[in-house]
């Protein structure tokens, strides 16, 4: 029989043993092989930093679909249906090339995590997507310490191909790709990216960004950005709101319309309006990465009716969008009010 005393130090080393197995199935089933804090269940919770690095990293992979298929010269476009106004709704390869890079890269990366896209295929994921969850330290230094919400109360609104249209035009200017994390129906983080010069714009709210506002806006008699599809019906409509010398700027994009509004720093910048104007029905995945990205600058995107647009869940926007920065936003919708009744009748 052995002694007591080496019973007893037997006993705590299988005690001991016993207690670091547990643990380390603990840290392994809570943070996986790679050592990093696993998505195991709809109550974890997600870095914004996190979040907003990804939407960098697949808004750019995006891009590079974009430009390759353009410059492949295979787009194989196609219409995917009508738009409420009755006009052919393009897809392209490009649409499709990007929407599997940017969702396979979300997925792969949170899979609890809910995610909205333009665009929609029977392809599987690509699981060889996938991301090292390195936050740039511009990111790290400008935001700082971790940004934790639930991932149960996120949804991210990806838009692969913004202005198909003009895509297929050689208009590539007008082209981006987006992401927008929204937080309980709040957009948060937006980041939009320009395949075709390679410049991607992201911003936080009440974090950081990398893009500004312009020094100065026209209050006055603003230079409006619309939608090439409705710039006729739109240009009246905004002349008898701000006079008859209001400049009306047509261009395609949601994304370049909001970008026009900024300081971009690019060599050769969009061109520079101060009010955005959209009087028909619009998707969110279309505004929502602008929308952040005003909220994070202080500016605004709302419907026409001055009301908030919500990123839970919905696709469709119907009441129009007004976006300002640098002005005051709720005078300027009371410089609508013709405007506002012609949201339901507006066709392009």
């Amino acid at each position: 029989m052995a002694p007591m005393g080496v019973s007893v130090s037997r006993g705590r080393v299988l005690l001991c043993i016993l207690l670091a197995t547990g643990m380390v199935y603990y840290l392994y089933s809570r943070f996986g092989s790679s050592g990093r804090w696993a998505m195991g269940s709809r109550e974890s919770s997600v870095d914004l930093r996190q979040l907003l690095s990804l939407a960098i990293k697949a808004a750019e992979e995006g891009g590079r679909a974009v430009r390759e298929v353009k410059e492949s010269d295979s787009l194989g476009q196609r219409s995917k249906g009508k738009t409420k106004e009755g006009a052919d709704e393009m897809v392209t390869a490009g649409d499709l090339q990007s929407h599997r890079k940017m969702t396979s890269l979300f997925s792969n990366t949170f899979p609890h995590i809910k995610v909205i896209s333009e665009e929609h295929d029977n392809s599987e994921m690509d699981k060889s997507l996938v991301w090292n969850y390195e936050i740039p330290s511009l990111i790290q230094e400008s935001i700082g310490n971790a940004r934790m919400v639930s991932a149960e109360s996120v949804t991210v609104w990806i838009d692969p191909l913004d202005a198909t249209q003009e895509y297929t035009e050689n208009l590539k200017h007008f082209v981006t790709t987006m992401v927008c994390v929204a937080v309980d129906g709040k957009p948060v983080v937006g980041v939009i990216h320009k395949p075709f010069s390679k410049y991607t714009a992201w911003a936080m709210v009440d974090g950081a960004s990398n893009i500004h506002p312009r020094k100065s806006y026209n209050e006055k008699t603003p230079t409006v950005i619309v939608s090439r599809s409705h710039a006729g019906a739109v240009t009246s409509y905004s002349k008898g709101a701000f006079g008859n010398d209001t400049i009306i700027i047509p261009a395609g994009g949601a994304g370049y319309k909001v970008l026009s509004l900024l300081d971009t720093g690019e060599d050769k910048q969009p061109d520079s309006a101060d009010l955005y104007i959209h009087v028909t029905f619009i998707k969110k995945w279309d505004i929502c990465a602008g929308n952040a990205i005003l909220k994070a600058l202080g500016g605004q995107m709302t419907t026409i009716e001055g009301d908030a647009i919500d990123y839970s869940d919905s696709p469709s926007n119907s009441g129009g969008l007004i976006a300002t920065i640098g002005m005051d936003h709720q005078a300027l919708l009371k410089r609508l009010p013709d405007l506002k009744s012609l949201v339901p009748k507006m066709k392009t």
